[in-house]
């Protein structure tokens, strides 16, 4: 009997065992589950906490309507036959854009294979001299706003004599090239000493504004991920600040917050920028002008911020580059925006905007050389050996190096603070004219209060993309900006000369749209009605108007394509 109920016994332990063992299962099972929910919904309530303190109820709800409203619109581009409308009009537009890029006709010669046989040095000379004097803007009798900065042939004769003696030179070998290496530390050291650093600051050369700025961009990230553990990381910039922040965006994989900028002052708000302020941020941003309005940023509300909050500030001086640190000394008016501003952590100046060197030259700035660390790209156990890169590029230009050390000390102290009262001055002369003369006052307002080289000017009476097409169609070349939609002034040396020859054209142009607006009203016709469109009226006429800008990405998508159709 005994051993008969024994196998029962353990059969009946045995499973109530893995019973047991299948509820503690079950029970994990679903403790694991519940965790995860939780967790989950400490993540959402989080994210939705910092979204309601950073944009507030009504602007969250407003968020989602734009968010709504732009996939309304890309569904509806979708559909066939709508698509097929759009592609035929983007496609005659870019066959219009190509026939005015790429040259065409009986005399025009296209390279597009080597020739069997090396050309003749005097045969090379003739083919670029026929570049060289190809129909464009004539910026050499300064009628393009910014691109070319100084422009004189003494400074091009400098450029090519520091070009011809290091045109093989190249930094990633400082040992071969130790001159290239001693004049761009010398460059960037001058720098550092103009935006007053301390002694621990330093800085790196880059190709660039953009590469400047997405220098910057990646240190912050970098010191957010490994200083604070940050995987998510978030910026905050007013909507004003560059593009290549958007791009630094994408690229390094960084939450955007763009702050709106609006009327009367196109600051961004310092409480609307603090609400957006969360564990993930990584960094803060301001401009020292901004590159639509030339309106600087409060830099010194920003440094206040950034210091309470422990966060780095970025301060984007690649447009105000030489010009911001010497208004003073040329007798304007200035703002705090350097490193005096203890919460200032990294600075992009542009030494070929106007610190008059060749294209292709930039610097960014850090307080400390901890933080610019945090820019190199080291890989310790590539086949090819020890492989480190201070920022983008690997191999980079000696000659470019060369041409920017040359340009500022032929420049100098004395020579910029001479260039910053002739360039502000006539900057100031244009905004003046705008505001007082009766010609041009009653259609035109300033943006803002500018304080450097540039000058923005909108029209609550015309069509501004009217006036930028008149203008061209002048010989000017100007900057047509939007949202809101206005025209802007950049002003270089070799457009001192010519800033009365502007006003009088822009006086003219703005009486002749002003006429023709009288005329279409007198007629009932709708403003831009039964007339060509210029290319200013056109495209920013469609970005305006359209919530979605897939169409406008088809466009640039398309003119960059024609930059190489050879």
């Amino acid at each position: 009997m005994g051993s008969s109920r024994t196998p029962v016994s353990l059969r009946d332990t045995l499973s109530k065992s893995s019973t047991t063992r299948k509820q503690l299962l079950s029970l994990n099972i679903d403790l694991l589950r519940n965790l995860v929910f939780f967790l989950f919904l400490i993540r959402i309530t989080r994210k939705t906490f910092y979204q309601l303190r950073g944009r507030g109820l009504l602007g969250s709800f407003f968020d989602l309507y734009k968010s709504l409203e732009r996939f309304s619109y890309r569904l509806f581009f979708s559909l066939p036959f709508v698509r097929a409308k759009l592609a035929t009009q983007v496609n005659a537009s870019l066959t219009e854009l190509q026939a005015k890029l790429v040259p065409s006709g009986p005399g025009i010669v296209r390279h597009t294979s080597l020739p069997t046989e090396g050309w003749t040095r005097e045969k090379v000379e003739e083919e670029l001299g026929k570049m060289e004097e190809m129909e464009h803007t004539r910026w050499e009798d300064g009628r393009v706003s910014g691109a070319v900065y100084h422009g004189a042939k003494e400074m091009g004769e400098v450029w090519t004599r520091a070009f011809g003696g290091s045109a093989v030179s190249n930094p990633i070998h400082p040992d071969v090239f130790p001159g290239v290496r001693k004049m761009e530390a010398e460059v960037v050291a001058m720098v550092l000493s103009l935006f007053n650093a301390p002694e621990d600051a330093a800085g790196v050369s880059t190709s660039g504004g953009t590469e400047s700025i997405l220098m910057a961009c990646l240190s912050a990230r970098e010191r957010g991920r490994i200083e604070r553990g940050i995987r998510e990381p978030e910026m905050i910039i007013p909507s004003t600040a560059h593009a290549a922040f958007q791009k630094a965006s994408q690229y390094f994989k960084i939450k955007l917050h763009q702050v709106a900028c609006p009327a009367p002052s196109y600051r961004a708000s310092i409480h609307a920028i603090s609400r957006l302020i969360n564990p993930n941020t990584i960094l803060l941003v301001g401009s020292a002008p901004n590159f639509p309005h030339g309106i600087i940023d409060d830099i010194s509300a920003l440094s206040r911020l950034a210091l309470r909050h422990k966060i780095p500030l970025h301060v984007d001086c690649c447009l105000g580059s030489f010009l911001m640190p010497c208004l003073s000394k040329a007798g304007f008016d200035s703002e705090p925006f350097d490193f005096r501003l203890k919460g200032v952590t990294s600075i992009s100046v542009d030494t070929h905007k106007y610190g008059f060197a060749p294209k292709g030259n930039s610097t960014v700035l850090y307080r400390t050389k901890k933080l610019r660390s945090y820019q190199y790209f080291i890989s310790p156990a590539w086949s090819g050996g020890v492989y480190a890169s201070p920022s983008m590029a690997g191999s980079r230009p000696g000659a470019l190096i060369a041409g920017c050390w040359a340009s500022l000390m032929r420049v100098g102290e004395a020579g910029y603070i001479d260039a910053c009262h002739k360039i502000v001055g006539a900057a100031k002369t244009i905004e003046s004219a705008i505001r007082e003369d009766d010609a041009l006052n009653a259609d035109l307002r300033v943006i803002g209060r500018p304080m450097v080289s540039v000058v923005a000017f909108a029209s609550d009476t015309l069509s501004i993309y009217d006036v930028a097409d008149g203008m061209s169609a002048k010989g000017w070349h100007l900057n047509s900006l939007q949202d809101p939609p206005a025209v802007h002034v950049a002003v270089t040396l070799p457009i001192v000369p010519v800033t009365e020859d502007l006003l009088a054209d822009l006086r003219i142009v703005v009486g002749e749209v002003r006429e023709m607006e009288v005329k279409r009203l007198a007629e009932g016709k709708k403003a831009g009605a039964e007339r060509q469109r210029g290319s200013a009226s056109a495209l920013y006429g469609v970005a305006g108007s359209l919530p979605d800008k897939s169409v406008v990405e088809d466009l640039a998508r398309g003119f960059l394509d024609c930059l190489y159709v050879a």
